[in-house]
């Protein structure tokens, strides 16, 4: 513990050889005049003195301290040497002493700094008695010793004090400019708007922080404007963007980028880098309308052959050589990739050949074909086939076709039909000159200088080579060991095959091929790409996975009559599809145009599909691709598409009677249509008395002036016509008994949920809110 020493007026006045009454008015000059000599002065008493000193006695130029040699002769340097010894008298009495120096230079040669001369008195020169400084901590504070490097005490001069004393003061003013500075900028800061990024959607907490205010705030804000969110609830954009501005915020939307968007090449091909690709053609139609013959014929190869019942065994995909012109042919016998493809939105396909026998005419495949061609908007090149037959009517197809708006050219339609014959080749080189020349109008161009994309065709998981795909390029080149990712299908390209069965390096645009390296087998009508990265390609794969779990994990992925309503309020439905099959086509076509008169201008019903028969596997594929409800009349389905209904979740509807089809889509659809609700005034009562029950609240008497007062009903509290509150009827009585009403003229004892502020003289206007038929 250190010891404080005291430091009195008489010793601070002999320290500056100055007499006591001078000290004593520098002190009441700026604070209190001590007592007496012998007070003992604080530490601010003692700032006072050292400052006003120092002011008071400044030196005429620094040359005068920091003189190197002063002149020796000079007897007025005299009593500066001298004042140690004559610390208790006064100056005057100094001047008999002034020759003592001369005799005393020899003995003290180690002390030069004491031989100052000077004209002017400067307290830095004055000795001070370091005795009484031994504790200089109580004189100096902690901030000022440790800028300094620490304790610090006196040496033989005067000069460290003021030293101190200045650096103290410099402290002090720096640290109060600092401090100024800091508030400073804190009151721009608050008075500057706060930049807020706002994505797509955010919840209100995390809005609240990013506006640096509470969450309360932002959530009254919300009230105000009609929104009843709570700090966990997501809000979109525009709300979010409409509070922050409204609480003085500027808005900056953040554009997330996701994993997709930063590992696919979304590169948008310029006309120098397009060159003209092969047509893709897709060979669609009935069974054993000859689709596969007609393949083999234009191949000019026998793949019938590996077939069993006359059923296509497997996915082909094919290239062949039309007098210098390549064109790739799809033989779809069951449609899935086509179908798939069409709904995830990939027009893989240019060209439709709609085969059809001249024998046997339009059949439920063939109008399911036409369908499918027209759902992915590719045209349609119809071959009449087995034209060698006797039985061949290409007039009856043609007539048949223009119910489906297939209208031939000869007709003054659009539609191109030729007569073919797979079995002698009459009529082949016709149908891949149409095919050419269409393909010459539609200008398919693609970039082969880019990495590959496009559309997996077939996938199958073989017990040797593991998982293969066969791709069709649409746009760039595939090459051997590129990372591909399809669907939730990842790997790295091993080995590439195309369709001649040979090994490449390459595949360009329109060139399908089959390739093994994948992890797992991909979905047909998956896209596919080739990436870069394969880390964040099994990333991105591992999100894919989730979403489709999480898709599953939705009740209501389908459309059904019972969730039409609901997915209308989502923005998710503009039209209603339909599927009809009738046990007679003309109640199918009775039931189709009675249907179709039911849209109205929020949804339109479209019947995309009309068949006569038991509802297939066929119509539940096309249901579930394009979102369709299949309605029955007079049908059943058989089990194979009852079971496949049931894993697609595709809602069937069955009727006998045509007018209960028609009533039930129709409300439905009424259903669908957004609720309009209006206010109904059913009653007022004054209230007479009002008295407190401990468990309820307050309760009134009340006589009911008009109407009447129903215990369910909205009730708004008015003093002299304003409203006050509006709630809910808490209880209503009449004497002991609670009633469900009280008709005008009456009295009754009413209470109003979770309000007691109510005086007499108020009036109960009671309302309901009653649905407006549509």
């Amino acid at each position: 513990m250190s010891i404080v020493t005291k430091y009195r007026v008489k010793e601070v006045a002999a320290d500056f050889g100055r007499p006591n009454k001078d000290i004593s008015e520098i002190l009441a000059k700026y604070s209190e005049k001590p007592k007496s000599p012998t007070q003992a002065l604080t530490d601010e008493e003692l700032n006072i003195v050292f400052d006003y000193m120092t002011q008071h006695n400044q030196i005429a130029s620094l040359e005068v301290v920091f003189a190197v040699q002063p002149k020796p002769a000079e007897p007025k340097a005299e009593p500066a040497k001298e004042a140690p010894k004559a610390e208790a008298k006064p100056a005057g009495e100094q001047k008999p002493k002034a020759e003592a120096p001369k005799e005393q230079k020899p003995a003290k040669p180690a002390e030069p700094e004491r031989k100052r001369e000077r004209r002017v008195v400067d307290t830095s020169a004055v000795q001070v008695n370091t005795n009484r400084f031994a504790d200089v901590d109580n004189l100096v504070s902690e901030k000022v010793q440790n800028y300094q490097g620490g304790k610090q005490k006196f040496g033989k001069k005067g000069q460290q004090q003021n030293k101190k004393d200045n650096k103290f003061k410099g402290n002090k003013s720096r640290n109060e400019e600092q401090e100024k500075m800091r508030r400073l900028q804190m009151e721009v800061a608050r008075k500057a708007p706060v930049t807020v990024k706002i994505p797509e959607e955010i919840t209100v907490g995390e809005l609240a922080s990013r506006m640096k205010k509470t969450a309360g705030e932002v959530i009254k804000l919300l009230m105000k404007n009609g929104v009843m969110a709570g700090i966990n609830q997501t809000i979109d954009f525009d709300t979010a963007e409409f509070v922050a501005t409204e609480m003085g915020c500027k808005v900056e939307k953040e554009i997330t980028v996701t994993i997709e968007e930063r590992l696919i090449e979304d590169h948008v091909d310029t006309a120098e880098e397009l060159v003209t690709r092969a047509p893709v053609v897709v060979v669609m139609g009935h069974v054993d309308h000859g689709k596969t013959s007609t393949l083999d014929a234009i191949r000019k190869t026998s793949v019938t052959a590996g077939e069993a019942g006359g059923i296509t065994q497997h996915i082909g995909a094919y290239t062949v050589d039309v007098n210098g012109n390549m064109v790739t042919f799809l033989d779809t016998p069951g449609h899935a990739a086509f179908t798939s493809m069409r709904a995830r939105g990939a027009k893989s396909t240019d060209i439709a050949i709609l085969v059809v026998a001249a024998d046997d005419g339009i059949m439920p495949q063939t109008v399911e074909s036409i369908n499918h061609a027209k759902a992915a908007e590719v045209p349609i090149i119809v071959a009449i086939n087995k034209m060698d037959k006797p039985t061949a009517n290409p007039d009856k197809i043609k007539e048949q076709l223009t119910k489906y708006d297939l209208i031939p050219e000869e007709w003054g339609g659009d539609t191109v039909i030729v007569p073919i014959s797979a079995k002698t080749g009459m009529g082949l080189d016709d149908l891949l000159e149409m095919v050419i020349l269409t393909a010459e109008v539609q200008e398919l161009k693609a970039n082969p200088n880019r990495r590959a994309k496009g559309t997996v065709i077939e996938a199958r998981l073989d017990k040797n080579r593991g998982p293969i795909a066969t791709l069709l390029v649409q746009n760039g080149t595939l090459n051997q060991g590129d990372i591909v990712i399809a669907g939730t299908a990842v790997g790295r390209v091993r080995v590439m095959t195309n369709d001649k069965g040979r090994t490449v390096k390459t595949a360009g645009p329109s060139i399908p091929v089959e390739i093994t390296g994948l992890a797992e087998v991909p979905a047909p009508g998956d896209e596919f790409n080739a990436v870069a990265d394969e880390r964040m390609a099994r990333e991105l794969v591992e999100q894919r996975k989730q979403a489709a779990k999480d898709a599953a994990a939705n009740a209501m992925t389908k459309v059904t009559l019972d969730n039409l309503f609901a997915r209308m309020q989502e923005g998710e439905m503009k039209e209603l599809p339909l599927i009809v099959k009738a046990d007679v086509q003309g109640s199918a076509e009775a039931l189709k145009a009675s249907l179709e008169k039911i849209s109205n201008e929020e949804v339109r019903v479209k019947v995309i599909h009309t068949g006569v028969g038991a509802i297939n596997e066929s119509d539940i594929l096309l249901a579930s691709t394009a979102g369709a409800i299949i309605v029955g009349f007079n049908v059943r389905p058989d089990s194979g598409a009852q079971a496949s209904a049931q894993r697609s979740d595709v809602d069937m509807r069955f009727y006998r009677v045509i007018y209960d089809a028609i009533d039930e889509i129709e409300a439905a659809m009424k259903g669908m249509l957004a609720p309009k609700f209006e206010e109904v005034v059913i009653g007022h009562a004054e209230v007479r008395l009002t008295y407190k029950v401990s468990a309820v609240g307050t309760v009134c008497g009340c006589m009911v002036k008009d109407g009447k007062i129903t215990r369910d009903a909205q009730v708004r509290v008015l003093r002299d016509n304003i409203v006050i509150h509006e709630g809910n009827v808490g209880s209503l009585q009449r004497f002991k008994d609670a009633v469900k009403e009280v008709t005008a003229g009456y009295e009754c004892g009413m209470s109003i949920e979770k309000f007691n502020d109510l005086k007499e003289g108020d009036i109960f206007e009671c309302f309901a809110m009653q649905e407006i038929k549509q």
